[in-house]
C-alpha cells in the first residue's frame, strides 16, 4: 500500500469545519467582568491606565453590570474603593460599605446576574496591605477575623460568592465556617488559591487605589518561580472547603492553569489582570496589534489550558464578539 501524506489542512480550508473540530471553546457564559465601585451618583471616572475601565458610583456599576449580562455577561466581581481608609479595613465589612451597596443596586437591577465579592483588605487599609499591621508586619490569624466579617457583610448584601484574595493563611477555613454559623451555608466562596506577588497588577492598584504604603506583598503572595507551591495552596484551600480555585494572574501562569486543572476537580478560574489587559490595550492604540483577535485569542489560550471561568476586564466586549 502507497504511504499516504498525512494533510492536517483538510481540517483548516473553511470556517464551518474549523469550527467543528475545534477544542477549546470560549462563550459567554465563562466570562466574569470587574468592576470598581466608589462613592457618589452619576460618577463614571476613567482610569488611565486601563483605557474602557471606570470607577463607578453603585448606580453606575448597576448600569454596567445591566450592559454586561445583556451581551450574555453572567457575572460581575466587584471591588471598592471607600470614602475613607483605616489601620482595621472598617470599610469592608461595614453594612453599608461601597461594595455592599454595589451589590445591592446589582441585585436590583440584574436580579439574574451573579454577583461576586472580592474578599480583600487592601482597598479599605490606610497602609495599604491586605490584612492587619503592627510592627510593619501582616499578622495572619488577626486578619482572619476581619476577612470573615467582610465576607458576612457581603453576603448580607446578597453576593452569591465570596473571593477571598488576601492569601492569608487559612483564609478560606475562617470564611466558610463564618458564612455558615451566619446562616449562609448557600453562599459559595470563590478562593485566590493561587495568587503571585506580580508585576501585572500595576493598574489595578490605580483603579483600586490598593498599593501598599511601605514595603511590598512578597510576603504573602506568592513567589513567581514556584509551580509546586501552587498545588500546595490549592490543595489546602480545597480541604478547606473553597467551591471554585482561581490562578491569578492568567497568561504568564498558563502552565499553573494547567497544572491545577489536571490535579483538582472543583471549578477553575483564571484572572487576566490588569497589566495583561492593559498591554494589549496599549499595543492596539498604537497599531501594533489587532484587539480584536489578540483579545480573543488570549482569552481563547486561557480557556484551552483549563480555566472553565474567565475574569476579564474584556468581559463584556468579549461576549459580543462571540455571540
Amino acid at each position: 500500500m502507497t504511504n499516504l501524506i498525512q494533510r492536517p489542512r483538510r481540517l483548516r480550508q473553511r470556517e464551518g469545519v474549523r469550527a467543528l473540530v475545534r477544542e477549546a471553546r470560549l462563550a459567554p457564559e465563562n466570562l466574569v467582568l470587574p468592576l470598581f465601585a466608589c462613592p457618589g451618583e452619576g460618577v463614571r471616572r476613567e482610569v488611565a491606565s486601563m483605557p474602557g475601565v471606570f470607577n463607578l458610583s453603585p448606580d453606575e456599576v448597576a448600569r454596567e453590570a445591566a450592559a454586561a449580562f445583556e451581551a450574555g455577561v453572567p457575572a460581575v466581581i466587584l471591588f471598592g474603593l471607600p470614602e475613607s481608609k483605616d489601620e482595621t479595613a472598617t470599610g469592608a465589612y461595614a453594612s453599608k460599605g461601597i461594595v455592599q451597596e454595589a451589590i445591592r443596586a446589582v441585585r436590583r437591577a440584574v436580579p439574574e446576574m451573579v454577583v461576586v465579592a472580592d474578599t480583600c483588605l487592601c482597598e479599605y487599609t490606610s497602609h495599604g496591605h491586605c490584612g492587619v499591621v503592627r510592627g510593619g508586619e501582616v499578622l495572619n490569624d488577626e486578619s482572619l477575623e476581619l476577612l470573615a466579617r467582610t465576607a458576612v457583610s457581603q453576603a448580607e448584601a446578597g453576593a452569591d460568592l465570596v473571593a477571598p484574595s488576601a492569601m492569608m493563611d487559612g483564609q478560606v477555613g475562617a470564611i466558610r465556617e463564618a458564612l455558615d454559623d451566619a446562616g449562609f451555608e448557600h453562599v459559595a466562596v470563590m478562593a485566590y488559591s493561587v495568587k503571585y506577588a506580580s508585576g501585572f497588577y500595576g493598574p489595578f492598584r490605580e483603579a483600586a487605589d490598593s498599593a501598599p504604603a511601605f514595603g511590598d506583598r512578597r510576603a504573602y503572595q506568592m513567589d513567581a518561580a514556584n509551580a509546586r507551591e501552587a498545588l500546595r495552596e490549592a490543595e489546602l484551600d480545597v480541604m478547606e472547603g473553597a467551591d471554585i480555585l482561581m490562578v491569578k494572574p492568567a497568561t504568564a501562569y498558563l502552565d499553573i492553569v494547567r497544572a491545577v486543572r489536571e490535579r483538582f476537580d472543583l471549578p477553575l478560574a483564571a484572572y487576566h489582570v490588569s497589566g495583561e489587559y492593559a498591554m494589549i490595550k496599549a499595543a492596539a492604540q498604537r497599531g501594533w496589534i489587532d484587539e480584536r483577535r489578540v483579545m480573543l485569542e488570549t482569552l481563547t489560550c486561557i480557556r484551552r489550558a483549563g480555566a472553565d471561568i474567565i475574569i476579564t476586564y474584556y468581559a463584556t466586549e468579549a461576549a459580543k464578539q462571540l455571540k
